[in-house]
Parts: structure tokens; sequence; C-alpha cells
């Protein structure tokens, strides 16, 4: 019987995802579809302008640019799939499916961790060695710190992804969540998952907390320089530049705190993928808009790129 259940399982799986909405489940289409349409194009437009103009070629924006790229990576590799299982009876993905999702996200996931870092660390360097900034933050120790972080967590993943596609799964083929996420998935092998629970706490830490550690020491060190400074307006602007970057790492990390550390006796099925909702679908959307909202550079470029546009046209 185990060798049949495993069979079935090494066929596919079933996405058991939001099925219990019923008729809601349209509607819950309507506002993702929309959502992601905003994604893509906030993302893309952000990209853009940056390339387009020379002023935003800064380690800032360079790194920036990374976040969108990922952050349009991160929703498509959910959102689409999901979006179809709402409209449909067959909510299936198939083995090989299930595990280029599970290690694209998961990739993602930790990649994004070090960019945030990269970029707190850049307003470091800005704020507290405004003199040093240029030379220590190079065009190339950028694309080096951008490289290393996509490098590295790529490699990790295919690690963790080709193990704990190696276990055994047996029992129904239903997991419960809308897509394919590593604690849904351990739960369904047959065989002692101890270990891979280990690895995945200590990546947790390493990628996860330690880049946020290092965020708060930035910080740290940020806000004991801004507050040295002799005029209001000097400390107001200085705060201005970090307010963005602050938001999108209390966006990300608030939501990971209350996904993975609060109490197992409150989750439910429903809440936890609500939760997951705010950083594969909702996070993505308000990053473009977090960062160029308040952002006079950003508008300056767009306005510019807008009058060339007309001009050229006409």
């Amino acid at each position: 019987m185990a060798s049949s259940e495993n069979q079935t399982i090494s066929d596919g799986f079933i996405l058991v995802g939001f099925s219990y909405l019923n008729k809601l489940q349209i509607l819950l289409f309507l506002l993702l579809l929309v959502t992601y349409l905003l994604t893509l194009m906030g993302n893309l437009l952000v990209s853009l302008l940056i390339k387009l103009n020379p002023s935003l070629h800064t380690p800032m924006y360079f790194l920036l640019v990374n976040l969108s790229v990922l952050e349009i990576c991160c929703t498509t590799s959910v959102t689409p799939q999901l979006l179809v299982h709402l409209l449909v009876e067959e909510k299936t993905i198939s083995f090989v499916g299930c595990a280029v999702q599970m290690f694209v996200f998961t990739t993602l996931g930790l990649t994004g961790s070090c960019l945030l870092a990269a970029m707190a660390y850049d307003r470091y360097v800005a704020i507290c060695h405004p003199l040093h900034y240029t030379t220590i933050m190079s065009g190339r120790f950028c694309a080096k710190l951008a490289g290393a972080s996509w490098t590295i967590c790529i490699m990790v993943e295919i690690v963790q992804t080709t193990w704990i596609f190696s276990l055994s799964f047996c029992g129904p083929n239903r997991i419960q969540h809308y897509f394919c996420d590593i604690p849904p998935l351990l739960k369904m092998a047959c065989t002692d998952t101890s270990r891979n629970e280990v690895v995945v706490f200590t990546l947790s830490i390493v990628f996860i907390m330690g880049p946020f550690l290092l965020i708060v020491l930035s910080y740290i060190r940020i806000l004991s320089t801004i507050l040295k400074l002799p005029s209001a307006e000097g400390r107001r602007k200085a705060f201005s530049t970090c307010s963005s970057h602050l938001t999108v790492v209390t966006l990300l990390y608030g939501t990971a705190l209350i996904t993975y550390l609060r109490p197992k006796s409150t989750s439910t099925q429903e809440n936890d993928q609500l939760i997951s909702l705010m950083y594969t679908v909702v996070t993505p959307v308000l990053n473009p808009i977090i960062y160029t909202l308040r952002n006079k550079e950003v508008h300056g470029a767009f306005r510019k790129t807008l009058e060339k546009s007309i001009c050229s046209h006409n």
C-alpha cells in the first residue's frame, strides 16, 4: 500500500489552496489578478526608469533594480498558478513542477534578505562615511555583492531542494497550501525529517536572521550618526533616505516573524495562507510604491523620461 501511495505522489500533488472559499474564489481571482499586473508594471517601471536615467546609476538604485527583478520573479513563481487554480477543479502540480516552484521561491526569499542587508550597508556607508562612499561602494563592489547574494543562495537551495525531494512521500498527495512550500511538504514525508528540519532552521538563522542582524547593526550606527548632525534639516534628509528601506524591511521581517514564530496552537490553514499572501503577493506590489512615493530623484527621472518621450513623439 505504501508503495502505491508513494508512486501516486511521485506523479504529482494536489494543492488544496483556497478551495474552502467556494464561490468567493472568483472574487479572490480578480483581486490577485489586478495585484499581479500592478506588481509587474510597478517593478518594470522602476527598473526601466533606473536604466534610462544616468543620474540613477548609483549603488542604491543598482541594488533596487536587483530587488525589483527579484520581486517580479517571486510573485511570478506563485501567482499565475494560483490564478489558474482558483478557476479550475483540478488543482494539480507535477512532482518536478513542485520541486522547481519550491526551489525558485526559497532561493528568492533568501536572496531578498541578503539584498536588503546590502542596501542597509549602502545607507550606512552613505550616512556614516560620506567622504569614502564612492570608493567603498564602487560599481564593481556592488556587482560582486549582488552576484554573491544570488549565487550563494541558488547553490544552497539546489542542495536543499534535491535533498527534500529525495525523501519518500506517502499518504494523501494533498498539500494544505496554495504553493509548494517546505513545511507542508515535510509533513507529507513518511521518513524521519528531523535532519531536514534542523537544516531549514539553520538556513533561516544564517540567511534570514543573519542579514536582519546586519540591518539592525547598520541602523544603530546610522541612528547614532544622524542624531549627532547639527541641523534639523540635515537629520530630516538623512532619515528620509532610509525610510523606504526600513518600511520594506519591516514588512518582510514582520510577516516572517508572524509566520514562523507564532505559537503552533494558533496556526490554521486559513491563517497560514492569508499570511503567506502578504509576502508572495502583497509585498511585491508595495515595494515599488514605497521606494518611489517620496523619492524626489525617481520623480524627477520619471518627469524627464516622460518629457523626452513626448518630445520625440512630436
